[in-house]
């Protein structure tokens, strides 16, 4: 993959009035906040000087709309996942995919890469994220933090056994679904986060005239409105060198997301948005999509790629 090549421009006036809680309905349950982590840790590339410097001086400029919704990575970044992984298919796989989303004609794996979201319920929702303890490190127990198999990491591991199986294929097509979507969601940092402040929702942020919160930044703030939108941010995603290691699974996903939450300065102090948190968690924001992208296919290849 190519070296990063788009830039992060923010500049974001913070809110005077006192912040209210948004939480969508597809917010996280439970989920959260930061120490700091050492820079060798995932998704800590530098970005260029030039790229840097070309950032802040842009940084006045820039204003940022924050959405409400609070499904990991908002659909925009699913599809992205999903369209990166497309990419990396191997042809056996590839046949397969195209062959279960037939049960649903004009399916793509894209346009289901959001379903999981789409169709959430009370017994579902605990799958799309995975609590750590605050304060603690960034070490996944399943017995502690996943019960039952319910969390995301559990819920990535039973779905891809559904989907290598002799289940029929709308079992298999539903496997599929889940399996694209949740490698996305354990890659949003704060489906990793801590259950105090159900993994950023409730952490409320004054910016950009009004009151949100750091789990809908994450999701789909940063997004939505990267410079030139979500489709530049699809080619600095492509082009992201930092995304090498596709080794590990699910449970390692989550711990690196975990100590992305723990770095100094993830949780804005004041819970006002400062101006340059946009350009400074950039290549986190890069790195951590491509790394969805990349291992959704690896474990797509594997589950569906054998002759």
């Amino acid at each position: 993959m190519k070296s990063l090549r788009t830039g992060y421009k923010p500049s974001m006036a913070p809110e005077h009035a006192p912040a209210k809680r948004s939480v969508s309905k597809g917010s996280r349950k439970s989920r959260g906040a930061g120490g700091g982590a050492a820079a060798s840790e995932p998704g800590r590339a530098r970005a260029p000087v030039r790229w840097r410097a070309a950032m802040a001086a842009c940084a006045i400029a820039f204003t940022m709309a924050l959405p409400n919704p609070a499904h990991a990575w908002g659909a925009e970044g699913h599809r992205m996942v999903a369209r990166l992984a497309q990419a990396q298919l191997s042809p056996a796989a590839n046949t397969e995919v195209a062959r279960l989303l037939a049960l649903e004609p004009g399916a793509t794996l894209e346009s289901v890469s959001t379903w999981a979201d789409e169709t959430r319920a009370a017994g579902t929702a605990p799958w799309h994220y995975v609590n750590f303890a605050r304060g603690g490190v960034c070490s996944y127990d399943a017995a502690r933090l996943c019960a039952g198999g319910q969390c995301v990491v559990g819920a990535i591991e039973r779905q891809v056994s559904v989907l290598t199986s002799t289940a029929p294929d709308e079992e298999r097509l539903r496997a599929l679904k889940y399996v694209v979507h949740f490698v996305g969601d354990v890659h949003q940092p704060l489906h990793a986060g801590y259950a105090d402040d159900k993994g950023g929702n409730g952490y409320q942020l004054q910016a950009i005239g009004r009151g949100t919160n750091l789990h809908s930044l994450w999701d789909s703030g940063l997004i939505l409105n990267w410079p030139g939108g979500p489709a530049a941010l699809f080619e600095a995603v492509a082009a992201d060198k930092s995304s090498t290691s596709v080794a590990g699974g699910p449970s390692s996903w989550a711990e690196e997301s975990c100590l992305i939450v723990g770095r100094e300065g993830f949780y804005p102090e004041t819970h006002k948005l400062e101006p340059d948190y946009p350009q400074r968690w950039a290549p986190a924001l890069v790195h951590q999509l491509a790394e969805a992208g990349n291992r959704l296919a690896t474990v797509l290849n594997g589950a569906l790629g054998k002759p």
